[in-house]
């Protein structure tokens, strides 16, 4: 017997559908119920989006052509995976100041996947939607990543299989200036 959607999952859906804006409030209070995840169990690539809250990152990632991110280890993170001008995803390591790193680290008191900036005082959170879907929060230095006190929330959807737009056979192999 098939199951529908969890009341997390539906909760998920209505918010990943807003046009925006999204009251950061309910993203924390979201947050508060997923899962936390094992960095080592969130390795390949995935595809990103970002929650319309108005925060200035938004502006950010859209100018870049974001399209997600890849972990090909826990010591080789690319947060920047970005869409160039003929349609090829490139690691863009200039925005980024370099690549990254994955961890478990603490973070409003649970243990959960981390994406630490090497070049930048930035930790991106991660916690399970579902087995192919990751919430995502970002953290660091307040006059980094806070705009008014808010952070800013993003979610991951896993790429998989042979026509993957950011796995291997994209070309996208590794820290490309863009």
């Amino acid at each position: 017997m098939s199951r529908g959607p969890s009341p997390v999952g539906e909760w998920w859906n209505a918010l990943r559908a807003a046009p925006g804006p999204v009251d950061t409030g309910e993203l924390d209070a979201l947050w508060a119920e997923l899962e936390t995840v094992d960095a080592e169990s969130i390795l390949g690539s995935w595809r990103g989006f970002a929650f319309l809250t108005g925060h200035p990152i938004e502006k950010v990632l859209a100018a870049s052509r974001w399209h997600g991110k890849r972990f090909d280890a826990l010591d080789d993170a690319k947060p920047l995976i970005c869409r160039a001008e003929d349609g090829s995803l490139y690691s863009d390591t200039k925005a980024g100041r370099g690549e990254a790193t994955l961890w478990n680290v603490e973070f409003r008191g649970e243990v959960t996947a981390t994406m630490v900036y090497d070049g930048m005082a930035v930790l991106d959170h991660f916690k399970r939607v579902d087995d192919d879907t990751l919430m995502g929060v970002m953290n660091g230095r307040p006059a980094v990543v806070l705009a008014g006190g808010r952070h800013f929330y993003f979610g991951l959807e896993r790429e998989s299989g042979p026509g993957s737009e950011s796995g291997p056979e994209s070309g996208v192999s590794g820290p490309v200036q863009g």
